[in-house]
């Protein structure tokens, strides 16, 4: 990676007159840093050892003490920017067929083995370059624009999405699946039927794209979280109680999970808890709905009603209390 292409991508300012003109590889740890790495410097802090272990080049946008004038100090306004231009460029060379999902899709994606040539990806401008660089060429990535910023790709696809159904559910409660696909079984997966559709779409994808996976089973999902509660709101073992919250994060797939609800349980006393910021843009009806200013008012408001299932967005289960059974055993378990 030549310096004169780093400057001209990211529009940085070099900083003295150093001898070295090309980078062996971009790296954001210091204790990995190689003789000819162009350091990443999101802590300053972090410097002083890059530099004893052989980088040729620091890149920052805070206020850095210069030390040393070999070596080549880029300072640029935005290192996620900076990296992002870069990332953009060097990655038209791999070729890489890209394709964008929902959160849920990607999610699911993370959960199923499939060989090297199949990148799912997600995070920080750091995480998305440490697993996009080492890429080989024509691999297929999976992203969610929600999630990460879509111009780090020239141009991307859709998920090419199921036009049938390939998966067959057996047995399923709100929280569990059985289902057949391909001709095998999987029985009792930690994945909620609300999820089925998306993992349809999934599979479709690896199948026409001729991606090999291999379902080893779901472990629990960011997005519609069951925990079990008394009356109290302590936290009880699964499947332990008649009440349960069910917290979501993503405020976009509330109106599908409370139809999702409705029709899996329509015997049941359910109630949603939404942030006052929702209530203009809501698209359903009112009935048992309603809405908390703060976080601090949900469990009063949860301790106020009678309900089987209560859905819950906009905040993490954390403000529930394990309840006394619960703490023992975690005792007992330390």
């Amino acid at each position: 990676m030549r310096l004169e292409n780093i400057l001209a991508l990211t529009q940085g300012n070099l900083l003295g007159e150093p001898s070295v003109s090309i980078f062996e590889n971009v790296v954001f740890d210091p204790s990995k840093v190689k003789r000819g790495s162009l350091f990443i410097a999101y802590s300053s802090e972090d410097i002083p050892e890059a530099l004893l272990n052989g980088a040729y080049g620091v890149m920052f946008d805070r206020p850095t003490q210069i030390t040393d004038s070999e070596i080549a100090w880029i300072k640029v306004d935005n290192l996620d920017t900076a990296l992002k231009k870069l990332l953009r460029f060097y990655l038209l060379e791999k070729e890489l067929q890209v394709y964008a999902c929902d959160p849920i899709t990607l999610h699911l994606s993370t959960m199923i083995t499939t060989p090297p040539t199949f990148c799912n990806v997600e995070g920080t401008m750091r995480e998305v370059w440490e697993k996009l660089w080492p890429l080989e060429k024509k691999s297929i990535v999976l992203f969610s624009p929600a999630l990460t910023d879509p111009d780090i790709f020239i141009e991307h696809s859709q998920l090419i999405r199921a036009q049938e159904n390939t998966i067959t559910i057996i047995e399923q409660t709100l929280f569990e699946t059985s289902f057949i696909h391909n001709d095998t079984f999987y029985e009792r997966q930690m994945l909620s039927p609300f999820f089925i559709p998306y993992l349809e779409h999934l599979l479709f994808f690896y199948t026409f794209l001729r991606v090999p996976f291999q379902i080893r089973g779901f472990s629990k999902m960011g997005h519609f979280i069951p925990v079990f509660t008394n009356a109290r709101m302590e936290i009880k073992e699964f499947g332990s109680s008649e009440r349960v919250v069910i917290f979501e994060p993503l405020l976009e797939l509330i109106d599908e999970q409370i139809d999702f609800l409705d029709a899996q349980a329509s015997w049941a006393k359910i109630i949603c808890l939404l942030p006052e910021s929702m209530r203009s843009a809501l698209t359903i009806g009112v009935e048992n709905i309603l809405f908390y200013r703060y976080p601090e008012e949900v469990i009063a408001l949860l301790q106020s009603q009678d309900f089987h299932f209560a859905l819950v967005a906009g905040v993490d289960k954390s403000i529930l209390r394990p309840s006394r059974s619960s703490m023992k055993q975690l005792e007992l378990d330390f």
